[in-house]
């Protein structure tokens, strides 16, 4: 056998050292030998020395532009970031060959590192043209899918790769992340174990196991797989935070919140990033004469329903308090008892003694579900608010608001929220009510066209701010909305709220399965799903709730 093909053959069974040794004598012999700089570039870059790699394998491209050489170095350079001279470079190699499979395979997923998925979608199916084998493309044509929300495709393409090969670990994972994602939970636990079976080692398997258990309300087992997750990696930021989620929605509070705070660490899908300032983090000092800014993070909902702790942080001693918040918020956050300042600027024009996340408020204050701050209303419309919508609004009936779908680019939001206003449509059979939509963003246009059989007040286009809504929210009798902001406007301003909840991706807060909420006792109401998708269940218990309602207050009246 010849040198080149000894080290070749040592490659292929793993034995790295010998293989090096060996491509390093082919060299020495033949310096220009293409196949033993590529595959010693490979060897150099696999072993952490990544410039060693690029260096040998653009000898070897210098030598023969041979589509695998430029496939593997674009693979190389799409690795450091580099993903304009990785997708030059995977282009060159499927114009040299446009039969040469890894080469559209790796030009797809460098297109999808830039964000370019249709090019992307393109290019592993140029692959899958080639090959129909080719497991890899087909498995990253299903992230595509589930990107675009095809999941009748994602999963046809999932289902074909594990066909190919059982024992293809990535599929059976992703398959389970759909599931989880199409509210296919049992399903999602069965593809999540078989990927754990395949590959033990699979943390990300474990948390994710670890939600669909807890979604199939088999908490305790959910427990246990978190911290089977913690165990093998302890700084693992997503399962912190599932496990947080869990532990909350018990009302665990004590032994929730510092899973919580894995929130902002390294490593979150969807991390809350920290600001670097120069002034500390309150991490529980003593706030006499201090100044203390809260500073922004999450979505509106959070805003207004943690504020309710600046109270408490100035019965502490605080002398100046801050909030930062979306322009959105600004005036109704300055009615909350202790509020010194409020500002939209993440560059305040002063600097303060400490700093704290929102959400971190409760930890800090040691909130339990007992101690919960629930003093209502906290909140309250700013001066000159409520005449600006009193004519807008019915003058005789019982007035109701609606919100029927959420932010559209809420990760949950195909799950909490309404597929139209039509689904709603039984509410109108209740005699005497007045409907006003709340609704902003997408579903404004809906609320404009309400059918004549559902007649509603569209004021959302008119709604400048937070303030406005609250403004509009007190002179009504009743709020009805799925789980958005709304809900915790409602409560904060003490008016009663029925918030319709989905059967699974249901935030912590509202504790299931509880109908009550003791962030908000008395003001709001909780309708929630048996079933997943089925919000005709729920709308016909609004409906005859709504109707003793009304029948109450007229027996009153």
């Amino acid at each position: 056998m010849s040198l080149f093909l000894s080290a070749y053959a040592a490659h292929q069974a793993g034995r790295f050292q010998e293989a090096t040794d060996g491509y390093l004598q082919v060299l020495a012999q033949e310096p220009q030998h293409a196949d033993a700089l590529h595959l010693l570039g490979l060897l150099r870059a696999d072993a952490g020395d990544p410039a060693s790699g690029e260096a040998l394998m653009r000898q070897a491209i210098a030598q023969s532009e041979d589509p695998v050489y430029l496939a593997n170095l674009g693979n190389l350079l799409a690795k450091q970031g580099r993903l304009a001279e990785a997708e030059a470079m995977c282009r060159r190699a499927v114009e040299l060959g446009p039969r040469h499979v890894p080469g559209h395979y790796n030009l797809g997923n460098v297109l999808m590192e830039r964000q370019r998925f249709d090019e992307a979608e393109a290019a592993f199916l140029h692959a899958v043209e080639i090959d129909p084998h080719a497991t890899g493309a087909l498995n990253n044509l299903g992230t595509i899918y589930v990107r675009d929300k095809r999941f009748s495709d994602a999963y046809a393409v999932y289902r074909r790769v594990l066909e190919i090969d059982p024992h293809y670990v990535h599929a059976h994972y992703n398959l389970g992340l759909l599931m989880l994602r199409t509210d296919r939970i049992e399903e999602a636990e069965l593809a999540l174990r078989q990927t754990l079976a395949i590959d033990p080692a699979h943390v990300d398997a474990r948390n994710d196991l670890g939600t669909a258990l807890r979604l199939l309300e088999r908490p305790a087992q959910a427990e246990a797989m978190y911290h089977e997750a913690l165990e093998r990696r302890p700084d693992f930021a997503d399962a912190h935070w599932n496990l947080s989620i869990l532990l909350l929605g018990q009302g665990r509070y004590e032994e929730g919140w510092p899973h919580g705070e894995f929130r902002y660490h390294a490593g979150r899908n969807t991390r809350t990033d920290v600001p670097q300032l120069d002034y500390p983090r309150w991490q529980g000092q003593a706030l006499t004469g201090k100044s203390l800014v809260i500073w922004p993070e999450q979505g509106y909902g959070d805003y207004l329903q943690f504020v309710r702790y600046v109270p408490l942080l100035k019965a502490q001693g605080v002398k100046h308090l801050a909030l930062i918040c979306p322009e959105p918020l600004a005036a109704l956050l300055a009615t909350v008892d202790g509020v010194d300042e409020v500002t939209t600027s993440l560059k305040p024009a002063r600097t303060y003694d400490y700093w704290s996340f929102f959400m971190s408020l409760p930890m800090l204050l040691g909130t339990t579900l007992d101690t919960i701050p629930a003093s209502l209303p906290y909140l309250r419309v700013p001066p000159g608010r409520l005449e600006r919508w009193r004519d807008r609004l019915p003058a005789e009936g019982f007035k109701v608001g609606l919100v029927w779908r959420g932010f559209t680019g809420h990760q949950n939001d195909d799950a909490r929220s309404l597929p139209g206003l039509a689904t709603l449509a039984p509410l109108w059979s209740v005699p005497g009510v007045r409907f006003v939509s709340l609704q902003k963003g997408a579903a404004e246009e809906e609320a404009a066209r309400a059918p004549a059989h559902q007649p509603v007040v569209p004021v959302g286009p008119d709604l400048a701010d937070f303030a406005d809504t609250a403004a509009v929210i007190a002179q009504l009798d009743l709020v009805i909305t799925v789980d958005t902001a709304v809900a915790h406007l409602a409560g904060a301003l003490g008016k009663p709220c029925w918030v319709l909840l989905s059967k699974y991706w249901t935030d912590w807060r509202w504790m299931q399965p509880r109908s009550d909420s003791p962030w908000y006792p008395q003001a709001l109401h909780l309708f929630r799903q048996s079933r997943p998708g089925d919000w005709d269940e729920v709308v016909q218990q609004v409906v005859a709730a709504l109707g003793s309602r009304v029948a109450s207050r007229n027996e009153s009246a």
